[in-house]
C-alpha cells in the first residue's frame, strides 16, 4: 500500500498495510450516509471526498473536502462515541481510500505519529467547519455560494463545473429560485459564466 507516503514509522506502517484495505471508488459515489454504522475510517490517498451534513428531513449542509492524506474527524468522532454516521460522504472525484478498521483506531494512539495525525486532523477539520459556520451566520448567502463553488473547483482541479442549480440548492439548504438569481447576478459581477448545467467558476 502507500502507507508510507503519509506515516514513517515503520511499525505502524506495517500494521496498516495488513489491516486496512485500499479501495477504488468512482466520481459521485456515496461512501457513508447519516444512520450507517462507521466500520471503517477512511484516509484519502488519491482524489478527494465531499463532507455534507444531512438532517433527518434529508436537507443538506456542505461542510469540507477531504484532500489526499486527510481523514474524516467527524467519522472519528461517532466511532469513539459510539455512535452512527451524522454526515454525508461522496467521492467527489475518482478516489482512492485505505480503510482503516474502526477497532484499530483507538489501538494505534500508542504509536506517536498515529496520535498526531489524529490530532491535526481533528484541529484543520475544526478550522474548517468554523469557517462554514461562519459564512452561515455572520455572511449573506452569495459568500456562502461563491465559497461552495471555489471549493469544489479546488477538489475538481478544474473551473467548470457540471451542477445543477438545484444540486447546490439542495447542499446549501437553499431555494432553487434563490440559487438562480444569486448566480445571475454573479455572472454580472464577472465572478462565473453560466452554461447548460454548468458553470466556470473565474475566482479562483
Amino acid at each position: 500500500m502507500k502507507s508510507n507516503s503519509i506515516f514513517s514509522d515503520p511499525a505502524l506502517v506495517a500494521e496498516i498495510d495488513s489491516s486496512a484495505k485500499l479501495k477504488q471508488i468512482s466520481r459521485g459515489t456515496i461512501l457513508i450516509k447519516p444512520g450507517d454504522d462507521i466500520i471503517f475510517i477512511p484516509i484519502v490517498m488519491k482524489g478527494s471526498i465531499r463532507i455534507i451534513r444531512q438532517d433527518d428531513d434529508d436537507k443538506e449542509v456542505f461542510l469540507y473536502h477531504l484532500y489526499p492524506g486527510q481523514t474524516c474527524a467527524m467519522s472519528l468522532t461517532c466511532c469513539q462515541s459510539g455512535k452512527k454516521s451524522m454526515i454525508k460522504a461522496i467521492a467527489e472525484d475518482d478516489s482512492e481510500i485505505l480503510q482503516i478498521p474502526v477497532k484499530l483506531t483507538e489501538d494505534w494512539f500508542r504509536y506517536p505519529e498515529w496520535k498526531a495525525y489524529i490530532s491535526s486532523n481533528y484541529n484543520n477539520r475544526f478550522s474548517e467547519l468554523m469557517q462554514v459556520i461562519d459564512l452561515i451566520a455572520f455572511s449573506n448567502m452569495d459568500k456562502q455560494l461563491q465559497h461552495y463553488l471555489e471549493e469544489r473547483s479546488k477538489a475538481l482541479n478544474t473551473r467548470v463545473l457540471e451542477i445543477t442549480h438545484q444540486e447546490i440548492a439542495d447542499e446549501l439548504h437553499a431555494h432553487r429560485e434563490a440559487i438562480s438569481r444569486l448566480l445571475r447576478t454573479m455572472e454580472q459581477k464577472h465572478l462565473v459564466r453560466l452554461g447548460r448545467n454548468n458553470i466556470e467558476v473565474l475566482t479562483t
